[in-house]
């Protein structure tokens, strides 16, 4: 597995592998590799050729109250992890490569963006879009993998990518769950033992409105009121929200139809903690 650590590297590198005609599969990450990024590395080593990792834990897309300081980092870890895995070329640039001192632009991909997550931490998908965009021209793939356990993010790449046509075919990778539904995620070494106890409640909420769309219930307030009741019977667990939504618009639904595709999501705090999840329904 080959390190790079500089843009012109990783650009000249990716020069190379389409010179020799050879697909790229790119996987964005921050880093702190868990079993759900490797599920992730192993859809782009069925889809490309060489498979390169990113791992950049990017400033633009916390806001200054958020955890950048303290998301968890671990390099010779995520580095072990990566060659284990399979990977042909991990970048792994610095925050000043990335972004020197004149950079002025963003990517704001309007409506997507303001909804849902982008309403509770205003600004950060200009942060996401504006560095996958930059990591698009960096490394230069054929294909990049995202997990589905940060939907919103996909729906506002996907977006990007079409509206600023990237020739790059975009992979949503089912979520990675433990034995009892907790998405897999860095932010989970955050919990205390009682809040990891209680944080299968994210999923459980999740199944409870799966089931009562399944048995024929329509009213989506109802279907959230029950959702809620069974979050708050948690003792360390606040809402930030609950959605039931288009999954390409985000437009929340009011009252279901057959035949329609529902993304469910939520946001919880469990004490300090904030997680999020999300299913896929067909009605």
């Amino acid at each position: 597995m080959k390190i790079i650590e500089t843009i012109s590297a990783m650009q000249s590198a990716a020069d190379e592998i389409r010179l020799s005609r050879k697909t790229i599969g790119v996987v964005p990450t921050m880093g702190y590799l868990h079993k759900g990024h490797l599920s992730l590395i192993k859809v782009a080593r069925e889809n490309a050729d060489i498979v390169i990792v990113t791992i950049f834990v990017n400033p633009t897309q916390f806001a200054p109250h958020e955890d950048f300081n303290s998301y968890p980092r671990d390099i010779s870890r995520d580095t072990q992890l990566a060659e284990m895995a399979g990977v042909d070329i991990l970048f792994i640039p610095s925050s000043n490569e990335m972004y020197p001192s004149d950079f002025l632009t963003t990517i704001n991909v309007k409506h997507l963006e303001s909804k849902l997550e982008g309403e509770s931490r205003p600004g950060h998908f200009q942060g996401v879009a504006t560095i996958v965009a930059i990591l698009f021209n960096i490394t230069k793939p054929h294909v990049a993998i995202f997990g589905q356990k940060d939907a919103q993010q996909a729906i506002v790449i996907k977006r990007m990518v079409q509206d600023l046509n990237f020739d790059i075919k975009i992979i949503v990778a089912p979520t990675v769950r433990e034995s009892d539904g907790l998405a897999m995620s860095s932010r989970n070494t955050y919990l205390s033992p009682i809040e990891r106890s209680e944080s299968a409640v994210l999923f459980a909420a999740l199944k409870e409105a799966e089931y009562l769309i399944k048995n024929g219930m329509k009213n989506c307030l109802t279907i959230k009121e029950n959702m809620s009741k069974l979050i708050l019977s948690k003792k360390s667990a606040a809402i930030d929200y609950i959605s039931i939504a288009n999954p390409i618009t985000l437009d929340e639904y009011e009252i279901l139809e057959k035949s329609q595709l529902v993304l469910i999501s939520l946001a919880v705090r469990l004490g300090k903690t904030r997680l999020i999840d999300n299913i896929l329904i067909n009605i």
